[in-house]
């Protein structure tokens, strides 16, 4: 069991993750609050507990023998910039240069601007691929490190998502773990109406990979199933029921906050709401 004092910083570092998501989007007036808010708590988990992630990035002598993360839904990039943030990977002040011109915070990761970026992102449908590739490169070089793969509910109706769920079973890559954000709702409504997914466990475990789901606001079940994860003898997918919009009541479960920036109103009481 999480102890309290690790509850309480896990419950800190999240809502300063939050504030500097809402603040990001806000100063640039665009971007994806939505879905950056309904992971916070997944990613805070993993950052600080649950991956194997240098500080250092490749200054640190086991930058090698790191966990592999990849924010396959890049567009929620406010939520990694503000975790990475919080975390000491760069300079916090960075985050208000979000989406700005000539800024090394884009809409979208991309690999080689910042610390902690493993791979560019944002075209949906392609991060479990590269995950794919890189637990194989990991498993020819008999390294042990885990590669975790965070994907959009949404981005399932990708075909080109069940081609690489296919190929991990098929070379029995159990250092992969895909988390998908099951918060229901992607930019066009209810993902269920737009192209349904359920039953998305059983789904996955046809296709050969051992599934749990959780929620994923609770960090005790979240700590849980990543220990379990790295353990696992195959592909490892968690399916985590998540709220958009989560910590900002008028922002959660509206589909509208998907892709929109918080006015001067909206972000004076979402930061209340947050404090």
């Amino acid at each position: 069991m999480l102890d309290d004092k690790t509850l309480n910083h896990l419950k800190e570092f999240a809502k300063k993750v939050r504030q500097d998501i809402v603040t990001a989007v806000y100063l640039a007036k665009s971007g994806h609050i939505g879905g950056a808010l309904s992971g916070v708590d997944i990613l805070t988990v993993l950052y600080n507990i649950s991956l194997n992630i240098p500080a250092e990035w490749n200054n640190s002598k086991d930058y090698n023998a790191r966990d592999r993360f990849i924010l396959s839904k890049g567009h929620a990039s406010a939520l990694l910039y503000s975790v990475l943030a919080e975390r000491g990977f760069f300079d916090r002040e960075l985050l208000k240069t979000f989406r700005k011109a000539g800024s090394k915070l884009q809409g979208h990761p991309s690999k080689g601007h910042l610390p902690g970026i493993e791979v560019s992102t944002g075209s949906l449908g392609q991060g479990l691929g590269m995950g794919v590739g890189m637990a194989l490169a990991l498993k020819l070089n008999n390294n042990p490190a885990k590669v975790v793969v965070y994907l959009g509910d949404g981005e399932l109706q990708e075909g080109s998502v069940w081609e690489a769920l296919m190929q991990a079973a098929h070379r029995k890559l159990d250092n992969i773990i895909a988390i998908i954000d099951r918060n229901g709702l992607q930019i066009d409504g209810a993902t269920e109406n737009v192209t349904a997914l359920n039953p998305l466990d059983e789904k996955l475990k046809s296709f050969g990979w051992e599934t749990v789901t959780i929620n994923g606001h609770n960090y005790q079940e979240i700590y849980d199933t990543m220990n379990k994860a790295k353990q696992a003898d195959r592909p490892f997918a968690i399916i985590a029921n998540t709220v958009k919009g989560k910590g900002v009541s008028f922002m959660e479960n509206q589909a509208q906050w998907h892709g929109k920036a918080p006015n001067d109103a909206e972000y004076a009481a979402a930061m209340k709401e947050l404090a």
